[in-house]
């Protein structure tokens, strides 16, 4: 196994209307509300998995919320079709991720946000932290550097960006490098640097990039991830 460092339940802030009293004015909350949990995981699936964070995705989850102490986790799936369509599903899911960061960023601004992502999903993390512009029919949904302060950590297994950026977040990046974490199985194909192409789908379903979720690497990820919070 290799690792190269690499950088919710969805959080409606409560606006509470009260009819001023004598002489008392209404009391308006700020947009860091205790509706805002203290961590949030935004996490991509992968291909081809039902909607929700994924198996490896869960495994990250659960490792994480039991070294994160007495702060609230909260968990938001990036809303996407995982199909097997990479350029125009991956794309899709970057815009839900973009917009949503952009959401807790407005509204929970105190709340230290994680992004992580499984084989496309890492894509579709890629495509909102590292890519300024589209590439083999990826569209990029940027976060711009002021949003990127407010992640505290990044988390991608098997991702495909040697194959589109040309290196991991680490090597590409000043803005998540020092905070992110990507891990490739020994002899995944999906996560080796090679030609410009999409997974094949016999590379998809190998071994070695199925082995993420019974690997000890979701558990490493999370200890990685809980150092930054």
């Amino acid at each position: 196994m290799k690792a190269r460092r690499f950088g919710v339940l969805l959080a409606v802030p409560v606006v509470t209307a009260m009819t001023a009293l004598a002489g008392v004015p209404p009391v308006v909350p700020v947009a860091s509300a205790a509706g805002c949990p203290d961590v949030e995981v935004t996490f991509a699936r992968g291909t081809a998995e039902p909607p929700g964070v994924g198996g490896v995705g869960q495994k990250f989850v659960d490792a994480l919320r039991s070294q994160v102490g007495g702060r609230s986790l909260g968990v938001y799936a990036v809303n996407y079709p995982a199909s097997d369509d990479w350029p125009p599903s991956a794309s899709d899911g970057a815009g839900d991720a973009n917009a949503h960061v952009q959401y807790m960023v407005a509204n929970c601004p105190n709340t230290k946000l994680v992004l992580g992502g499984y084989s496309q999903g890492a894509m579709v993390i890629d495509l909102i932290t590292i890519a300024r512009t589209s590439v083999a029919g990826f569209n990029a949904a940027t976060l711009s550097e002021d949003e990127a302060a407010h992640v505290a950590a990044v988390a991608v297994f098997g991702n495909p960006t040697d194959r589109y950026l040309g290196g991991p977040i680490s090597e590409i990046s000043p803005w998540y490098g020092a905070k992110a974490i990507d891990l490739c199985a020994d002899g995944d194909p999906i996560c080796t640097p090679g030609a410009l192409a999409l997974p094949s789908p016999d590379e998809m379903v190998s071994a070695p990039h199925l082995s993420y979720q019974q690997s000890p690497m979701p558990a490493q990820a999370a200890s990685f991830v809980a150092s930054h919070l």
